[in-house]
């Protein structure tokens, strides 16, 4: 009985979803191993602390694309709505992403003025180069994910990875530095284009429109804000490390964290990629999501929990040996970022079933207080130096985001929560 009631689990959409995004991002890991075992012994702290630089600001100026936000619109939107959310979404991706793409050009040369280094300046602008290609596949891309076709989305970033690691691989052996880096980003994004059309049937407008804009943005402008707020936590360790401890610093300390907790991230984003329209297919039955959300949470402390604990536990041995003695620095620091994932396995469920049923809000008005919280802390820690950064991120992380998530789990299962109602937007 045990062995059917496993195999019935195991054949449910999610899982299946979950193993076709969790095998795509063990590929991507291990196309992105050997990329940064050949990083590690080609560059040095001075280049990662350059690359660090571009991709932060890259991250910044994603969030502003409102990629996250209208994509989350078009998966949760009504069937009878979709084609109007579908074309009005498409004009504003081209407006806002033609937007970013100049605001980074033009801002550039303030950054490099705030680090004083010049050579960032032509690589934060081809980097911006992504954004003239996200319209072309956003919509298709949402589409496919809402009728929970996920293998689809495996298979473009199973692809864009091999592109892109195998480029930078390439790029490196020739000495071409942080642009072994920068480089791939853009070279390897069409796949998804190209993937996304022949996935989808569906295609441009032929006439412009921005037809209940108003109701696309309302619903992005929460995600937008948890988002930005989100990347202005991931990057701001980055920021103060550059500027105040210096580049070779942010090197070692960017290292620690691709090795660590970037591994982490991933993986912990591949599998609950799958959740929200696993959620949004049941947002009206407070029964059935309430199943869903909790047989997910098992689901993905299952997996990542002991991923996380294995990879911290073993740095010590395999940092040196794969990697180099001139990173056996970085290792405190990576098994303190790495084990500060830990609580994403029951915040990241909580925050997606926050936004399924419409509660965008609540996980905005939480990261706003977090990322004060935060920022003063780590502007305090700065002090002590990039291990006291990496303890204070734990810090945060253990205790702040579990609390959350308990008073958020509590407030949804409350009788006569509000919550239990979900109004249709």
């Amino acid at each position: 009985m045990l062995i059917d009631k496993l195999k019935q689990q195991l054949s449910g959409q999610f899982i299946r979803n979950v193993g076709w995004l969790g095998g795509a991002e063990l590929a991507n890991r291990v196309f992105r191993l050997g990329t940064t075992i050949t990083l590690a012994h080609l560059l040095n702290p001075y280049d990662y602390g350059l690359v660090a630089v571009v991709l932060t600001t890259n991250e910044f100026a994603t969030v502003f694309t409102l990629k996250a936000g209208i994509g989350s619109k078009v998966i949760q939107a009504d069937e009878q709505e979709i084609k109007v959310i579908c074309d009005t979404s498409y004009w504003l991706n081209w407006i806002l992403c033609s937007s970013i793409f100049v605001i980074q050009c033009i801002a550039a040369f303030p950054i490099a003025m705030f680090y004083g280094n010049n050579q960032v300046i032509l690589p934060i602008c081809v980097a911006a180069l992504v954004y003239l290609m996200l319209p072309m596949f956003m919509i298709q891309s949402a589409l496919i994910q809402r009728e929970n076709r996920l293998n689809i989305a495996a298979l473009c970033n199973v692809t864009q990875s091999l592109i892109a690691n195998f480029s930078t691989i390439a790029l490196a052996l020739f000495g071409w530095g942080m642009w072994a880096v920068v480089l791939p980003i853009v070279l390897s994004t069409p796949v998804w284009i190209v993937i996304s059309y022949m996935n989808h049937s569906w295609r441009p407008p032929k006439s412009f429109t921005l037809e209940r804009w108003q109701e696309i943005t309302k619903f992005g402008k929460d995600i937008l804000g948890v988002e930005l707020l989100n990347k202005f936590r991931s990057n701001i360790d980055y920021l103060l490390i550059g500027r105040f401890l210096g580049i070779n610093a942010l090197g070692i300390y960017y290292f620690a964290f691709n090795a660590g907790l970037g591994i982490s991230l991933n993986v912990m984003s591949a599998v609950t990629s799958a959740l929200f329209p696993h959620f949004c297919q049941v947002r009206g039955n407070f029964k059935q999501l309430k199943e869903r959300y909790f047989s997910s949470l098992k689901s993905i402390a299952m997996f990542t929990v002991p991923l996380i604990v294995l990879q911290s536990s073993l740095a010590p041995f395999y940092v040196p040996i794969v990697f180099g003695q001139k990173w056996v620095a970085a290792v405190p620091i990576l098994i303190t970022i790495c084990l500060s994932a830990l609580p994403l396995a029951i915040y990241n469920p909580t925050y997606l079933l926050l936004n399924a049923i419409g509660k965008t809000h609540i996980n905005l008005y939480w990261n706003l207080i977090y990322t004060v919280l935060f920022t003063i802390s780590l502007l305090i820690a700065v002090q002590w130096g990039i291990f006291g950064v990496a303890v204070t991120v734990f810090i945060c992380q253990v205790v702040t985001q579990p609390a959350f998530s308990i008073w958020a789990i509590r407030y949804f299962l409350a009788q006569n929560s509000p919550l239990l109602v979900v109004k249709k937007p």
